[in-house]
């Protein structure tokens, strides 16, 4: 079966204007929707750029939606914040969040300082992220020394 969903731009247009567009969209016959999380809207005539996960528990909590993100860890978000983050979706809606991972890209992660990796270097911590955001989901406690690292997480 197909689901159609809506796609809340917060790159585009504000937090509190999504929220109402995603009410909205639940109303007209949604059953699904999913966010951008970007730091920076693509141009400055656009101007916004809401934080993806406070905004993720209110739409959550107001609506009847599933809702996904495409979120990029390693740079600008440590693995553990992430898994951290998916773990309360999670338990306070259960069933009806989901995320997908990513490598990232320049006009996002660029605040942090660190040098911009090539590619291959940003698909391996991605690979990294994964595994250490899939353990932790899992229950385990992870220990992790590579491109990304976790101390006894």
């Amino acid at each position: 079966m197909t689901t159609y969903g809506f796609h809340a731009s917060h790159e585009q247009i504000s937090p509190r204007q999504l929220l109402a567009d995603v009410q909205l969209a639940e109303q007209v016959g949604f059953t699904a929707a999913m966010c951008s999380d970007h730091l920076e809207p693509w141009s400055e005539r656009q101007g916004h750029s809401g934080m993806a996960w406070p905004w993720l528990g209110a739409a959550l909590a107001s609506t009847n939606l599933s809702f996904g993100t495409v979120t990029a860890p390693g740079q600008r978000y440590h693995p553990v914040i992430v898994a951290h983050a998916i773990a309360t979706l999670g338990q306070m809606f259960p069933g009806r969040f989901w995320t997908a991972l990513g490598s990232g890209e320049n006009a996002n992660e660029h605040v942090t300082g660190d040098a911009w990796p090539r590619k291959e270097v940003r698909q391996a911590r991605l690979e990294e992220c994964v595994s250490v955001i899939s353990r932790l989901l899992d229950g385990e406690t992870v220990s992790h020394d590579g491109l990304v690292t976790v101390h006894e997480a």
